[in-house]
């Protein structure tokens, strides 16, 4: 298992083209599970209703859990994802 901190860069915050765009990325590696914890929140992130249920908004850290197949891997594109503010 392993994790790193994120802050949610995008001016909306976590609406429903990034959730979108994280849960499609979080599909394509089945075995690894991703949770993300924010807001006193822990949620699956691989909806984006659920992602969104975090109620993730500019400036709140995300913690990035990911454990299973190629964890390391898929964490690395995750947080490269919230950097970039999901292309926005």
């Amino acid at each position: 298992m392993v994790s790193k901190k994120v802050t949610v860069v995008n001016e909306q915050g976590m609406h429903m083209r990034p959730a979108g765009e994280l849960a499609k990325v979080v599909k394509l590696h089945p075995d690894c599970d991703v949770i993300l914890n924010a807001n006193g929140k822990s949620v699956k992130a691989k909806a984006p209703m659920q992602i969104m249920s975090a109620c993730m908004k500019k400036g709140c850290e995300v913690e990035i859990v990911c454990d299973g197949a190629n964890e390391q891997t898929v964490l690395n594109e995750i947080v490269a994802m919230f950097e970039n503010g999901f292309g926005e």
